[in-house]
């Protein structure tokens, strides 16, 4: 699949997602109230996500304190990874204590037009709805106690204290999200 795509200094795409909270979510009204908005394409199933969800929980503590707030959304083809189905969206969210909303992206079309290609994949937009970072999580999904580089809570800290990213994206790594066929 040919990367397409929201370029970085770009409107971020508006959503309305069902979240397993049973509520609709808007980017735009997170936007309203949230300096800094990330959103992580993540799936239940990846090994990739499983080794980061510590990690995004204590980004999502670390500054909800500025206002900023994380949202997941699972964008994964739940027919052919039933693993990623919206009831076992619920169940791993309350086994996992998430901290943050999840949501369901049954049409892709969000995660297209984001650009997704990873789970996790990272993307940080700001009050005005411009994305400004995307990409990694940090450099090291294996081991936390090695990472180096800290890119998406470097990110979220030059946002909310200087209005911009000294490194605007990087390339993710993860499992592919699994579009529907």
């Amino acid at each position: 699949m040919e990367k397409t795509g929201t370029p970085i200094g770009s409107y971020a795409p508006d959503f309305e997602l069902p979240g397993i909270d049973g509520m609709v979510h808007h980017l735009a009204r997170y936007l309203e109230k949230a300096p800094a908005v990330g959103v992580i394409f993540m799936c239940n199933h990846c090994p990739y996500v499983q080794l980061y969800l510590s990690r995004l929980k204590q980004i999502q503590s670390d500054f909800q304190g500025q206002g900023f707030t994380l949202i997941g959304i699972n964008a994964n083809d739940d027919k052919r990874y039933p693993d990623d189905s919206f009831e076992n969206m619920k169940q791993f969210a309350a086994e996992q204590q998430l901290n943050f909303p999840y949501l369901r992206d049954v049409t892709q079309d969000v995660a297209k037009t984001f650009g997704a290609e990873r789970t996790p994949e990272a993307f940080l937009i700001d009050r005005s709805g411009i994305l400004r970072y995307s990409g990694l999580i940090d450099d090291n999904a294996q081991d936390p106690e090695t990472v180096r580089v800290t890119y998406l809570r470097d990110a979220i800290a030059q946002l909310l204290t200087h209005g911009s990213v000294t490194v605007p994206s990087t390339n993710s790594v993860g499992c592919s999200v699994k579009w529907r066929q």
